[in-house]
């Protein structure tokens, strides 16, 4: 489901317009929405619908629409330092979206069916570790991703502060889903129709708030046919981070206040990367779509200031058509270039950037 807002030219453009029509109302969400570009967790041919608000599936890899995703990261309330359990984790682009505001001492996990793309998660997780430009801008927390069933998930399984589902649960499944859930910690799941905030309030009691109306797959049953009992699914330990790991995250967090204190005594505060400038008159021509019934119809947009906008843009694209031919400078990465100023053995250094090469 989706077409609540107009699409986008590039993941910029969707979050603009995902903040006019209120799907982001908060900065750390808008922030980590921005830093992972949605059309990298496309296959390649399809990235041109990565900025429209649909969902998208092809064989068993599937994103939900951005304007689900958006409720869904606002109604869990995260904070650095929780635990997250992702139900249906896919992609994992909501799992690392989640990743950078918990931080490095949060926990976060994912429970996937498909064997495949679990895999794929893990290709586009290091692909963001190790080539994003937005990684160093933050603390992260790196999911773990793990294969099976979650309604096969040990009974001795540890809770979390903070759950989601990403498959339509049945109203039967409800108590197993909070089970799974620390007093205090929200639970964001779709059940009949709803996408829904539960919230526990105490070892038996619970508030539960509608969001949105939403259309999901149902979970996919466990499959006792033959007779023998599924496996059960263990999730990752929640362990302590080891003297080494401890160390390069603070060495990075002491090294990023000081790049902050130098720019501040400079008058020079850090450049957050150029956002495209966004055309309004291509906004007016493309379609929103719309729910009639169970069909999804697009509908032109339409503007009695259109006309006017397009004699703007023509300004506009004259103007970008001359600023196009100027190289555009890579964006610079200065905790990067201060920890390569360290004097420290090559094999440190590689360490403490994650072994990225930019």
């Amino acid at each position: 489901m989706g077409g609540a807002v107009s699409a986008g030219e590039d993941n910029d453009d969707l979050i603009d317009n995902l903040k006019e029509a209120q799907y982001i109302r908060t900065e750390k969400v808008e922030q980590a929405f921005r830093a992972i570009d949605r059309g990298d967790y496309y296959l390649e041919g399809y990235r041109e619908n990565a900025y429209k608000d649909l969902a998208w599936k092809h064989g068993n890899i599937h994103l939900s629409a951005p304007c689900i995703y958006s409720e869904v990261m606002e109604a869990l309330k995260l904070q650095q330092g929780l635990s997250f359990l992702n139900l249906g984790s896919g992609t994992g682009y909501l799992s690392t979206m989640v990743g950078l505001i918990i931080g490095p001492f949060g926990v976060n996990h994912g429970v996937e069916l498909h064997t495949d793309v679990v895999e794929y998660a893990k290709e586009k997780l290091d692909d963001f570790i190790k080539n994003s430009d937005s990684f160093d801008k933050f603390e992260f927390c790196e999911p773990s991703f793990v294969v099976g069933n979650c309604l096969e998930i040990s009974s001795d399984s540890h809770q979390y502060d903070r759950i989601y589902c990403g498959a339509g649960v049945q109203k039967d499944h409800e108590n197993y889903m909070k089970i799974l859930l620390k007093v205090g910690g929200i639970l964001v799941m779709p059940i009949e129709d709803q996408l829904t905030q539960i919230t526990r309030t105490g070892q038996s009691t619970w508030e539960s708030k509608n969001i949105l109306a939403v259309s999901f797959a149902p979970l996919v049953q466990p499959n006792r046919t033959d007779g023998n009992k599924p496996e059960t699914v263990k999730l990752p330990p929640v362990s302590v981070r080891n003297l080494q790991d401890l160390s390069r995250i603070y060495i990075r967090r002491t090294l990023r206040n000081l790049i902050n204190e130098e720019m501040q005594a400079k008058g020079t505060p850090q450049k957050m990367p150029q956002k495209r400038k966004r055309r309004r008159c291509r906004r007016h021509r493309i379609n929103t779509y719309v729910f009639v019934g169970n069909q999804l119809i697009p509908q032109p947009v339409e503007s009695e200031e259109d006309e006017r906008m397009e004699e703007d843009n023509k300004e506009e694209e004259e103007k970008d058509s001359n600023e196009g031919l100027k190289q555009e400078e890579p964006p610079q990465n200065i905790l990067r270039e201060k920890i390569m100023t360290l004097p420290l053995p090559e094999s440190l250094k590689a360490y403490l950037t994650y072994y990225r090469e930019k």
